[in-house]
């Protein structure tokens, strides 16, 4: 009964320590970093290029990370998995500092990055059928000695006709 006890007060102490970090309490960065499931190096670059500012501690001059900073990189780390390069977010991040509405930019360049993502597919989907074609046309080739005017007659001698 006694462990019971002693495991219930350790869950009790666990959402504790989570509210406190909710409620203002400043976090260094392996602590954030351990949060958001991310290394302290990506934390420390996005800060040193000025995505996040977090405040430093005067008793110790270490850089803390407030509620107000997890959030933003919640929504950096979001935006990423989605495809936004830095300077989309740091353009969006910028706009929303104006009090301007940043969803309209977010779905222009959200467009854009799905046009990119289309043309990159559609050329990796060729380069990809050019290979496998490659690789049945040289199957049964035999392997030659550079001969002084040919370096490797694989591929110089392969045709990308009919296609």
């Amino acid at each position: 009964m006694g462990l019971i006890l002693i495991k219930i007060e350790s869950v009790e102490r666990s959402k504790l320590k989570t509210s406190k970090k909710l409620c203002g309490v400043s976090m260094r960065v392996a602590q954030l970093a351990r949060e958001l499931a991310i290394s302290a190096d990506t934390i420390r670059y996005y800060t040193l290029i000025g995505l996040i500012k977090p405040k430093r501690n005067p008793a110790n001059n270490y850089k803390e990370y407030r509620e107000e900073e997890r959030r933003r990189l919640q929504f950096i780390l979001s935006a990423r998995k989605l495809g936004f390069t830095l300077n989309d977010i740091k353009e969006i991040i910028r706009e929303a500092s104006k009090g301007k509405m940043a969803c309209p930019l977010v779905r222009q360049i959200l467009e854009k990055r799905l046009q990119e993502t289309e043309q990159s597919f559609n050329q990796q989907s060729a380069l990809r059928k050019h290979m496998k074609k490659a690789m049945k046309d040289w199957k049964n080739k035999p392997n030659q000695e550079p001969n002084g005017h040919e370096i490797c007659h694989l591929i110089e001698g392969f045709s990308f006709a009919n296609e």
